[in-house]
């Protein structure tokens, strides 16, 4: 009932379209199942962030990006290449209980991944100050796929960090899940300077390379620091 109250929400307030929604809620019911509520709030604020990291100052970022005024919410595949990772990293856990605390952590980590590169992207464009190409480290425009700002990356860390402490309180696990989520989210920089830039590669694909990254970063550092 909470997942479809949620949707219908979103919908009606167009921060999903209907297919965003009912991608949302695959993804919301595979990490309940595995993670329970837990779960479910990482979700939401992975969601709360990223609707008001996209809405804040919205006009002044469409002098960079004109589309970001036009956003009819977000589709299935923007849904499915944040959350896509997590609900696999869950689903798996119930095929294989036995090591489900591994695979929450995965989960976590591509959910850290995934806000890290909203808020650097959509707050590194309004607060960054001097802007970077990832691969050449030569200043570069803002706004365009790879390029980075001191300010994004910062703020870009600590909603990584954010979701391990919401996942796992004030432990070495919230630090790996903060720590891979910054990788993930270095990752989609790289990737979009590499290869979506070039047209290689599109968006969607590059966010889902990052949330898998980061969950396969912290399994080896859960197997390397924890286990």
């Amino acid at each position: 009932m909470f997942l479809l109250v949620l949707m219908i929400l979103c919908i009606r307030f167009q921060k999903l379209t209907l297919s965003g929604s009912l991608a949302a809620a695959i993804v919301g019911i595979s990490v309940y199942l595995a993670a329970n509520w837990k779960g479910v709030l990482l979700l939401l604020v992975f969601f709360l962030l990223s609707v008001i990291a996209t809405a804040h100052k919205k006009h002044r970022k469409a002098t960079v990006h004109d589309a970001l005024v036009e956003s009819k919410g977000r589709t299935l595949g923007q849904v499915f290449a944040n959350g896509g990772m997590a609900a696999v990293s869950c689903l798996i856990s119930l095929w294989d209980p036995l090591h489900i605390e591994l695979y929450l952590v995965m989960m976590a980590a591509s959910l850290a991944s995934a806000l890290s590169d909203t808020l650097s992207s959509e707050l590194g464009i309004v607060y960054g100050r001097r802007f970077y190409n990832i691969i050449t480290f030569k200043k570069d425009q803002r706004g365009l796929d790879g390029v980075i700002s001191l300010e994004g990356t910062i703020i870009g860390a600590g909603g990584s960090l954010l979701v391990g402490i919401a996942f796992a309180g004030l432990n070495t696990t919230a630090f790996v899940v903060g720590l891979a989520g910054l990788f993930g989210n270095l990752i989609d920089s790289f990737l979009g300077a590499l290869l979506e830039r070039r047209g290689i590669i599109g968006n969607n694909f590059v966010n889902f390379l990052n949330t898998l990254c980061a969950a396969l970063f912290a399994m080896v550092l859960y197997v390397l620091i924890i286990t």
